[in-house]
């Protein structure tokens, strides 16, 4: 399988428009590929950008966008919060500065249908039956130095490869193992997209053979809810 940066103009904040861009940076895509955007310039295209003035508080803007947060007391991370944002732990309610001109850049909403709304796009485009699109941001994981990547939304792939039933290399029958794709694969092409001036925000995926493309809305098979997740004893701290 081949991971295919795609360079694009700048998207520029206040507001863009995503469609341009896939009109003119995307090749010609083919039978069973995925495509990775960053939130961030899905973000800009629907104008979810805050000028950042005196008043415009990113706290505020923390504390609105998050769905549960807990502030970090230490001194090394002033005016952070983790959050949890969109069944996401994620710090800030994901509001970013970074190649951002200027601005606060709040995530998309409801990115999984804006990635359906992009699949159906590119599938009539294209002429194609087999798509998916999935939304990336990176991410910090407790316990360990530096980003990775994390989808925050998808359309037309099974996020999940469930193990359960089948037998390990010694037959005994697992129980619990799901494997992620979705997430497996957003960290790779995060990591291929970049984060600092590479001008890269989008990724082709060609070749894998093992996802299963859909029709249906999978995006809530990823996902666990906070008071059934296996760190459910962190989540008491959060507001």
């Amino acid at each position: 399988m081949k991971f295919i940066p795609v360079k694009t103009r700048a998207i520029l904040p206040p507001k863009d428009d995503i469609y341009s861009v896939l009109d003119k940076s995307l090749p010609q895509l083919r039978e069973g590929d995925v495509i990775f955007i960053t939130s961030k310039v899905l973000a800009i295209h629907q104008g979810r950008c805050v000028k950042i003035r005196p008043g415009a508080l990113k706290e505020r803007l923390i504390k609105r966008e998050a769905d549960r947060y807990a502030h970090s007391h230490l001194k090394t991370w002033k005016n952070l919060y983790l959050t949890i944002k969109d069944h996401t732990l994620i710090a800030n309610a994901g509001i970013d500065e970074s190649n951002a001109n200027g601005y606060y850049i709040l995530w998309p909403r409801r990115p999984s249908a804006l990635a359906k709304e992009i699949r159906s796009y590119l599938k009539r485009k294209y002429k194609l039956k087999k798509l998916a699109v999935v939304v990336t941001d990176s991410h910090i994981i407790p316990l360990r130095h530096g980003t990775l990547g994390i989808s925050i939304g998808f359309y037309g792939m099974e996020p999940l490869y469930d193990y359960r039933g089948e037998p390990d290399i010694f037959g005994r029958l697992l129980k619990h193992t799901t494997k992620n794709i979705v997430d497996g694969l957003s960290t790779m092409a995060v990591l291929l997209m970049g984060e600092g001036d590479e001008q890269t925000p989008l990724l082709i995926l060609r070749g894998a053979k093992f996802i299963t493309f859909t029709n249906k809305d999978t995006h809530r098979m990823s996902v666990v809810a906070p008071k059934n997740d296996l760190y459910a004893p962190l989540w008491r701290a959060f507001k």
